[in-house]
Protein backbone atom coordinates (compact mmCIF):
# COMPACT_ATOMS: atom_id res chain seq x y z
CA UNK A 1 0.00 0.00 0.00
CA UNK A 2 1.38 3.94 -0.50
CA UNK A 3 2.36 5.67 1.84
CA UNK A 4 -0.81 7.69 3.64
CA UNK A 5 -0.60 11.45 4.19
CA UNK A 6 -2.65 13.18 7.12
CA UNK A 7 -3.87 16.68 7.10
CA UNK A 8 -5.27 18.14 9.79
CA UNK A 9 -7.81 20.65 9.60
CA UNK A 10 -10.51 22.44 11.99
CA UNK A 11 -14.45 21.65 11.77
CA UNK A 12 -16.87 24.31 12.04
CA UNK A 13 -19.33 21.73 12.94
CA UNK A 14 -19.19 18.62 14.26
CA UNK A 15 -22.77 16.89 13.14
CA UNK A 16 -24.08 16.79 9.96
CA UNK A 17 -27.36 16.80 9.64
CA UNK A 18 -28.74 13.74 7.43
CA UNK A 19 -32.19 13.71 5.70
CA UNK A 20 -34.19 10.33 4.55
CA UNK A 21 -32.87 8.09 6.95
CA UNK A 22 -33.80 6.35 10.46
CA UNK A 23 -31.41 8.76 12.19
CA UNK A 24 -31.25 12.49 11.45
CA UNK A 25 -27.39 13.50 12.83
CA UNK A 26 -23.96 11.72 11.54
CA UNK A 27 -20.37 12.30 12.62
CA UNK A 28 -17.15 11.84 11.24
CA UNK A 29 -13.74 12.39 13.12
CA UNK A 30 -11.75 11.66 9.47
CA UNK A 31 -12.51 12.78 6.06
CA UNK A 32 -10.52 9.45 3.81
CA UNK A 33 -9.92 5.90 4.85
CA UNK A 34 -6.64 4.10 5.03
CA UNK A 35 -8.93 0.48 4.64
CA UNK A 36 -8.51 1.09 1.10
CA UNK A 37 -11.86 -0.66 0.88
CA UNK A 38 -12.55 -1.01 -3.41
CA UNK A 39 -15.69 -1.08 -3.36
CA UNK A 40 -16.18 2.36 -0.70
CA UNK A 41 -19.07 4.74 -2.54
CA UNK A 42 -17.49 7.60 -0.01
CA UNK A 43 -14.60 7.61 -2.13
CA UNK A 44 -16.22 10.33 -4.28
CA UNK A 45 -16.28 12.54 -1.14
CA UNK A 46 -12.89 14.03 -1.69
CA UNK A 47 -13.99 15.38 -4.77
CA UNK A 48 -14.49 18.18 -2.26
CA UNK A 49 -10.98 19.13 -2.22
CA UNK A 50 -10.47 18.19 -5.58
CA UNK A 51 -8.68 14.81 -4.91
CA UNK A 52 -9.37 11.68 -6.83
CA UNK A 53 -10.90 8.16 -6.27
CA UNK A 54 -7.85 7.21 -5.03
CA UNK A 55 -6.79 9.61 -3.10
CA UNK A 56 -9.50 8.87 -0.81
CA UNK A 57 -7.22 6.14 0.97
CA UNK A 58 -4.02 8.52 0.10
CA UNK A 59 -4.57 11.91 2.00
CA UNK A 60 -6.59 11.40 4.71
CA UNK A 61 -7.99 14.71 6.96
CA UNK A 62 -8.58 15.03 10.44
CA UNK A 63 -10.76 17.32 12.37
CA UNK A 64 -8.44 18.08 15.30
CA UNK A 65 -11.12 19.96 16.95
CA UNK A 66 -14.20 17.63 16.30
CA UNK A 67 -14.91 16.70 20.08
CA UNK A 68 -14.65 20.49 21.23
CA UNK A 69 -17.14 21.40 18.74
CA UNK A 70 -19.52 18.72 19.35
CA UNK A 71 -19.43 19.12 23.33
CA UNK A 72 -20.38 22.72 22.21
CA UNK A 73 -23.08 21.31 20.23
CA UNK A 74 -24.44 19.22 22.39
CA UNK A 75 -24.41 21.59 25.00
CA UNK A 76 -26.89 23.94 23.30
CA UNK A 77 -30.92 23.79 24.97
CA UNK A 78 -31.93 22.93 21.96
CA UNK A 79 -30.49 19.60 21.47
CA UNK A 80 -32.80 16.62 22.01
CA UNK A 81 -30.56 13.76 22.27
CA UNK A 82 -31.23 12.06 19.13
CA UNK A 83 -29.16 9.08 18.08
CA UNK A 84 -25.84 9.92 16.25
CA UNK A 85 -24.44 7.73 13.17
CA UNK A 86 -20.72 7.33 13.48
CA UNK A 87 -18.71 6.40 10.60
CA UNK A 88 -21.06 7.11 7.97
CA UNK A 89 -18.45 7.80 5.02
CA UNK A 90 -15.06 6.50 7.04
CA UNK A 91 -14.35 4.16 9.31
CA UNK A 92 -14.05 6.27 12.86
CA UNK A 93 -11.56 3.12 13.86
CA UNK A 94 -9.34 3.35 11.46
CA UNK A 95 -5.04 3.09 12.14
CA UNK A 96 -4.13 7.41 12.35
CA UNK A 97 -7.43 6.96 15.75
CA UNK A 98 -4.40 5.00 17.80
CA UNK A 99 -2.93 8.69 17.44
CA UNK A 100 -5.44 11.24 17.43
CA UNK A 101 -7.90 9.64 19.65
CA UNK A 102 -10.86 11.17 18.00
CA UNK A 103 -13.58 9.02 18.27
CA UNK A 104 -12.75 8.13 22.09
CA UNK A 105 -12.81 11.72 22.95
CA UNK A 106 -16.17 12.16 20.82
CA UNK A 107 -17.57 8.61 22.80
CA UNK A 108 -16.76 10.59 25.57
CA UNK A 109 -19.02 13.94 25.20
CA UNK A 110 -21.19 11.44 23.68
CA UNK A 111 -21.88 9.67 27.19
CA UNK A 112 -21.45 13.16 29.08
CA UNK A 113 -24.13 14.64 27.38
CA UNK A 114 -26.27 11.09 27.28
CA UNK A 115 -26.83 11.08 23.81
CA UNK A 116 -27.48 7.50 21.72
CA UNK A 117 -24.91 6.50 18.94
CA UNK A 118 -24.70 3.91 16.63
CA UNK A 119 -21.32 3.22 15.45
CA UNK A 120 -19.75 1.44 12.07
CA UNK A 121 -16.50 0.13 11.54
CA UNK A 122 -14.09 -2.63 10.21
CA UNK A 123 -11.22 -1.63 12.93
CA UNK A 124 -10.35 -3.64 15.96
CA UNK A 125 -9.10 -0.86 17.74
CA UNK A 126 -12.80 -0.15 18.47
CA UNK A 127 -11.76 -2.70 21.92
CA UNK A 128 -9.64 -0.06 23.30
CA UNK A 129 -13.17 2.22 24.11
CA UNK A 130 -14.61 -0.62 25.84
CA UNK A 131 -14.92 1.33 29.06
CA UNK A 132 -16.07 4.63 27.25
CA UNK A 133 -18.73 2.09 25.65
CA UNK A 134 -19.81 0.74 28.73
CA UNK A 135 -20.33 3.85 30.08
CA UNK A 136 -22.05 4.75 27.07
CA UNK A 137 -24.66 2.24 27.42
CA UNK A 138 -25.60 2.72 30.96
CA UNK A 139 -26.38 6.41 30.07
CA UNK A 140 -27.97 6.52 26.80
CA UNK A 141 -27.45 3.63 24.26
CA UNK A 142 -24.12 2.51 22.33
CA UNK A 143 -24.37 0.10 19.05
CA UNK A 144 -21.49 -1.02 17.19
CA UNK A 145 -21.26 -2.50 14.08
CA UNK A 146 -18.93 -4.91 13.01
CA UNK A 147 -18.80 -4.75 8.83
CA UNK A 148 -17.63 -8.36 8.25
CA UNK A 149 -18.63 -8.85 4.58
CA UNK A 150 -17.10 -12.06 4.41
CA UNK A 151 -15.11 -14.21 6.18
CA UNK A 152 -13.25 -15.57 3.30
CA UNK A 153 -9.35 -14.55 3.24
CA UNK A 154 -8.86 -14.42 -0.50
CA UNK A 155 -11.77 -11.89 -0.69
CA UNK A 156 -10.85 -9.59 2.19
CA UNK A 157 -6.91 -9.69 1.27
CA UNK A 158 -8.35 -8.09 -2.47
CA UNK A 159 -11.47 -6.24 -1.35
CA UNK A 160 -10.46 -4.55 2.26
CA UNK A 161 -6.58 -4.76 1.86
CA UNK A 162 -6.33 -2.39 5.04
CA UNK A 163 -8.61 -3.82 7.05
CA UNK A 164 -7.86 -5.94 10.13
CA UNK A 165 -8.70 -9.57 9.71
CA UNK A 166 -12.43 -10.65 9.76
CA UNK A 167 -11.78 -13.29 12.46
CA UNK A 168 -10.58 -10.26 14.21
CA UNK A 169 -13.28 -8.11 13.88
CA UNK A 170 -15.66 -10.98 15.27
CA UNK A 171 -13.18 -11.65 18.40
CA UNK A 172 -13.56 -8.08 19.01
CA UNK A 173 -17.30 -7.99 18.70
CA UNK A 174 -17.40 -10.85 21.30
CA UNK A 175 -15.50 -9.23 24.19
CA UNK A 176 -17.65 -6.14 23.18
CA UNK A 177 -20.77 -7.98 23.81
CA UNK A 178 -19.19 -9.99 26.76
CA UNK A 179 -18.81 -6.51 28.00
CA UNK A 180 -22.28 -5.67 27.82
CA UNK A 181 -21.94 -3.67 24.93
CA UNK A 182 -24.61 -4.13 21.69
CA UNK A 183 -22.71 -5.32 19.28
CA UNK A 184 -23.31 -7.07 15.76
CA UNK A 185 -22.09 -7.77 12.23
CA UNK A 186 -23.01 -6.18 9.43
CA UNK A 187 -22.21 -8.42 5.80
CA UNK A 188 -22.07 -4.99 4.14
CA UNK A 189 -21.83 -4.78 0.89
CA UNK A 190 -22.13 -8.08 -0.13
CA UNK A 191 -20.52 -8.89 -3.51
CA UNK A 192 -22.18 -10.40 -6.28
CA UNK A 193 -20.76 -13.17 -7.49
CA UNK A 194 -18.10 -13.18 -4.41
CA UNK A 195 -18.93 -12.70 -0.66
CA UNK A 196 -22.82 -12.89 -2.10
CA UNK A 197 -22.84 -16.02 -3.10
CA UNK A 198 -24.99 -18.77 -0.89
CA UNK A 199 -21.60 -20.60 0.64
CA UNK A 200 -20.26 -17.54 1.73
CA UNK A 201 -23.20 -16.05 3.24
CA UNK A 202 -23.19 -19.17 4.92
CA UNK A 203 -20.17 -19.10 6.46
CA UNK A 204 -19.67 -15.75 7.13
CA UNK A 205 -23.43 -16.18 9.24
CA UNK A 206 -22.63 -19.13 11.28
CA UNK A 207 -19.22 -17.31 12.23
CA UNK A 208 -20.77 -14.37 13.31
CA UNK A 209 -23.43 -16.65 15.14
CA UNK A 210 -20.95 -18.47 16.87
CA UNK A 211 -18.84 -15.28 17.91
CA UNK A 212 -22.40 -13.85 19.69
CA UNK A 213 -23.16 -11.43 17.64
CA UNK A 214 -26.68 -9.52 18.55
CA UNK A 215 -27.57 -9.05 15.49
CA UNK A 216 -26.61 -9.86 12.01
CA UNK A 217 -27.89 -7.48 9.12
CA UNK A 218 -26.81 -7.52 5.29
CA UNK A 219 -26.77 -5.29 2.26
CA UNK A 220 -25.76 -6.09 -1.42
CA UNK A 221 -23.31 -3.34 -2.67
CA UNK A 222 -24.77 -0.47 -3.79
CA UNK A 223 -21.95 0.90 -6.97
CA UNK A 224 -22.29 4.87 -7.35
CA UNK A 225 -22.19 5.94 -10.62
CA UNK A 226 -18.91 7.70 -9.49
CA UNK A 227 -16.46 4.68 -8.18
CA UNK A 228 -18.05 2.31 -11.38
CA UNK A 229 -14.87 2.68 -13.34
CA UNK A 230 -12.68 2.30 -10.69
CA UNK A 231 -14.51 -1.02 -9.13
CA UNK A 232 -14.94 -2.18 -12.98
CA UNK A 233 -11.31 -2.10 -13.24
CA UNK A 234 -10.52 -3.99 -10.07
CA UNK A 235 -12.67 -6.54 -10.82
CA UNK A 236 -10.95 -6.76 -14.84
CA UNK A 237 -7.73 -6.67 -12.45
CA UNK A 238 -8.85 -9.21 -10.31
CA UNK A 239 -12.08 -11.43 -11.22
CA UNK A 240 -11.92 -10.82 -15.03
CA UNK A 241 -14.51 -13.10 -15.36
CA UNK A 242 -17.03 -11.42 -13.06
CA UNK A 243 -16.81 -8.12 -15.35
CA UNK A 244 -19.56 -8.93 -17.44
CA UNK A 245 -22.21 -10.25 -15.09
CA UNK A 246 -21.98 -6.97 -13.54
CA UNK A 247 -22.60 -5.11 -16.12
CA UNK A 248 -26.14 -7.03 -16.85
CA UNK A 249 -26.52 -6.78 -12.94
CA UNK A 250 -26.00 -3.10 -12.51
CA UNK A 251 -27.71 -1.29 -15.20
CA UNK A 252 -27.95 1.37 -12.55
CA UNK A 253 -26.43 1.56 -8.90
CA UNK A 254 -28.75 -0.53 -7.42
CA UNK A 255 -29.11 -4.18 -8.65
CA UNK A 256 -32.55 -5.28 -9.65
CA UNK A 257 -34.89 -6.14 -6.53
CA UNK A 258 -35.39 -10.06 -7.51
CA UNK A 259 -31.72 -10.05 -6.65
CA UNK A 260 -31.37 -8.40 -3.29
CA UNK A 261 -34.73 -10.71 -2.48
CA UNK A 262 -32.80 -13.78 -3.36
CA UNK A 263 -29.95 -12.98 -1.40
CA UNK A 264 -32.19 -12.01 1.66
CA UNK A 265 -33.65 -15.15 1.52
CA UNK A 266 -30.23 -16.94 1.93
CA UNK A 267 -29.19 -14.41 4.73
CA UNK A 268 -32.39 -15.71 6.12
CA UNK A 269 -32.07 -19.45 5.40
CA UNK A 270 -27.98 -19.33 6.52
CA UNK A 271 -29.47 -17.39 9.96
CA UNK A 272 -31.96 -20.61 10.28
CA UNK A 273 -29.16 -22.85 9.68
CA UNK A 274 -27.05 -21.37 12.51
CA UNK A 275 -30.09 -21.38 14.57
CA UNK A 276 -29.79 -17.61 15.19
CA UNK A 277 -32.91 -15.75 15.96
CA UNK A 278 -33.08 -12.15 14.99
CA UNK A 279 -32.55 -9.27 17.65
CA UNK A 280 -35.31 -6.71 18.01
CA UNK A 281 -35.88 -4.31 15.08
CA UNK A 282 -35.68 -1.11 16.22
CA UNK A 283 -32.00 -2.00 17.65
CA UNK A 284 -30.66 -3.03 14.31
CA UNK A 285 -32.43 -0.78 11.82
CA UNK A 286 -30.50 2.70 12.20
CA UNK A 287 -27.29 0.86 12.04
CA UNK A 288 -27.56 -1.25 8.94
CA UNK A 289 -29.46 1.51 7.21
CA UNK A 290 -26.48 3.97 7.91
CA UNK A 291 -23.93 1.34 5.98
CA UNK A 292 -25.47 2.09 2.65
CA UNK A 293 -26.65 5.13 0.55
CA UNK A 294 -30.42 6.32 0.11
CA UNK A 295 -32.48 4.71 -0.95
CA UNK A 296 -31.79 1.69 1.67
CA UNK A 297 -31.71 -1.72 -0.06
CA UNK A 298 -31.64 -4.97 1.78
CA UNK A 299 -30.42 -8.31 1.67
CA UNK A 300 -30.43 -11.37 -1.14
CA UNK A 301 -27.89 -14.09 -4.75
CA UNK A 302 -26.49 -14.23 -8.10
CA UNK A 303 -23.30 -16.74 -9.82
CA UNK A 304 -21.68 -13.98 -11.71
CA UNK A 305 -19.38 -16.36 -13.58
CA UNK A 306 -19.35 -16.88 -17.07
CA UNK A 307 -23.16 -16.71 -17.95
CA UNK A 308 -23.83 -13.77 -15.09
CA UNK A 309 -27.20 -15.14 -14.64
CA UNK A 310 -29.28 -14.87 -11.63
CA UNK A 311 -29.87 -18.35 -10.11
Amino acid sequence: MARVQYRELTCKSALNQVAGMPFKWSLNPYRGCAHDCVYCYARSTHAYFDLGLTDFARTLFVKTNVAERLQEELGRRSWCRETVAIGTVTDPYQPIEGRYRLTRKCLEVFSRFRTPISLVTKGTMVLRDLDVLQDLTARARAIVCFSVPTIDREIWRCTEPGTPRPEQRLRVMERLVAGGVWAGVLMAPLLPGLSADADQIERTVRAAAEHGARFIGSGVLYLDPTVRAYYDAFLARVYPDLLDGYQRLYGTKYTPKRYQIRVERRVHEAKTLAGYRDAPRRWVEAPIAKQLPLPLERSGNVDLRSSGQVH
